[in-house]
């Protein structure tokens, strides 16, 4: 069984970390996948996923990674916790961001994240329209594969402060909108893009890159177009466009 989800991930991470995707460079981003209830695989830390390996990535304990969230630990302190959560003590170390990994892998409905920089998203987040590009939609595929509005974080610094903010910024989202989002944008920093598949991570994470690149090309030719509210709600509802979903592994 881990071997299968291995080799979805590793596909997931090649594609992600393809070079004309424009997606991640050098060791940029990070790929997860749920094993079982106790443990997920997490890319490690310092790989490029262009060129990622079945060893490269780690399997650790839920448990111990969760803990580390709220334990106030120092850097050196949360390496150590890190690699002490591997079911293999001796493999690579793991991601710093595998703590908003595992808290993502334990909502509703999420099996595999995948965390990248995108160029094009990321010219949105280093912007004073990011909040735009989160809460408006602009074309309806947009809306199947990304849904009707992202979780939008503030900058924090990676690794245990970013999980809290995600965790924090997830848990209002849901509250204030009665649903899961598919995407979280990070400022001045990337995309997370979560789902039921490895599939439906990268057709989420692809795009979630072509609405940034519409979104500024709209800017460039003067003014966004978005659509109106009892649009986006009609193409959510839609049972062709469920069904698309179903097809695309969305849901």
């Amino acid at each position: 069984m881990i071997e299968a989800i291995r080799q979805d991930l590793l596909k997931l991470s090649h594609e992600l970390g393809r070079p004309e995707h424009k997606l991640a460079i050098l060791a940029e981003g990070n790929t997860s996948a749920i094993v079982d209830d106790e443990t997920f695989i997490v890319k490690a830390s310092g790989c490029q996923l262009e060129t990622m390996r079945g060893e490269q990535f780690v399997q650790a304990r839920f448990q111990d990674i969760l803990k580390i969230m709220d334990a106030g630990l120092s850097d050196d302190e949360t390496t150590a916790a890190l690699q002490n959560a591997q079911v293999d003590v001796t493999a690579l170390k793991p991601s710093v961001e595998a703590t908003f990994h595992a808290w993502l892998l334990k909502q509703d409905g999420v099996k595999c994240v995948g965390h990248t920089h995108p160029i094009a998203v990321c010219k949105i987040l280093c912007s004073g329209r990011a909040a735009e590009f989160a809460n408006k939609r602009m074309f309806p595929d947009e809306i199947v594969c990304c849904g009707l509005k992202s979780l939008l974080i503030d900058y924090v610094d990676p690794g245990t402060e970013l999980a809290r903010a995600i965790r924090a910024g997830w848990v209002a989202f849901v509250n204030d909108n009665g649903f899961t989002p598919r995407v979280i944008l990070l400022r001045n920093h990337g995309l997370i893009a979560v789902g039921a598949s490895a599939g439906s991570v990268l057709a989420t994470t692809l795009m979630a890159v072509k609405a940034a690149e519409v979104f500024v090309g709209a800017i460039a030719l003067g003014k966004i177009v978005f659509m109106a509210e009892k649009e986006v709600q009609r193409i959510h509802t839609r049972a062709d466009e469920h069904y698309r979903q179903k097809l695309l592994k969305l849901t």
